[in-house]
């Protein structure tokens, strides 16, 4: 327990030793488990007690990073949609994170390295890019793809193996496309799946609110701001 003069000693000693025998865990599941033992202790000051972890940065966390970079990154990914006839089609997708919107995308039976660097040239082929794109590690982006991706003054992010959570923004449209459209339908055929993602992307865009624009839209900037101004 917390007296006036600080943490009990044998408190900082079982964090610390809790710490080391599960790396793993960070200060907010280590805060949980003091919690059922009784001891209470804020989350900060848990963090604060931590044993040291060899190699780990004292910098800025990956998350930290995200939002600091919001308007300067875009995310590129692909999801898999199986079809009534047993074939696998392919979407790829170049999402925006500072507004959450779908700059770019394409359906195809057969993904190639050059098919790939294509859409990225298509993506920013009229526009301004930002400054880096977040991607796994797929060998589908090859030379052809970086040297693209370079030539417009992109830097590439690349995240850990087996490591999605490393690019959020991507991941939790893929997971709302899934959820919202994808998970209703049967596909038949490419056209189709096309016709459904680019309407699923105006709804998407137009009405769907997010909790991390201010439940807004990603194309109605301010639009729930001036309803509620009314």
């Amino acid at each position: 327990m917390a007296g006036r003069k600080g943490l009990a000693p044998e408190t900082i000693q079982l964090i610390r030793h809790m710490s080391r025998a599960n790396p793993l865990w960070g200060a907010p599941r280590i805060h949980g488990e003091l919690l059922k033992l009784g001891i209470n202790v804020a989350q900060r000051t848990v963090g604060k007690y931590m044993a040291p972890r060899p190699g780990r940065s004292s910098g800025q966390t990956w998350t930290t990073f995200l939002r600091n970079h919001l308007g300067q990154m875009v995310s590129v990914d692909f999801l898999t949609v199986p079809t009534l006839r047993f074939e696998v089609l392919y979407i790829f997708l170049v999402l925006s994170h500072a507004r959450r919107q779908v700059l770019h995308f394409n359906v195809t039976a057969s993904p190639s390295a050059s098919w790939v660097a294509q859409q990225l040239r298509e993506a920013f082929g009229f526009s301004s890019p930002p400054r880096y794109l977040l991607r796994d590690r797929d060998s589908i982006y090859g030379l052809q793809f970086q040297n693209l991706a370079q030539a417009l003054g992109l830097e590439e992010l690349r995240i850990a193996p087996r490591s999605p959570w490393q690019s959020p923004y991507v991941e939790r449209f893929i997971g709302s496309l899934r959820r919202e459209c994808l998970d209703h339908v049967v596909v038949l055929s490419q056209g189709q799946l096309y016709r459904l993602v680019q309407r699923y992307l105006a709804y998407h865009h137009g009405w769907r609110t997010h909790l991390g624009l201010d439940k807004d839209a990603p194309s109605r900037v301010g639009s729930n701001r001036l309803t509620k101004a009314k």
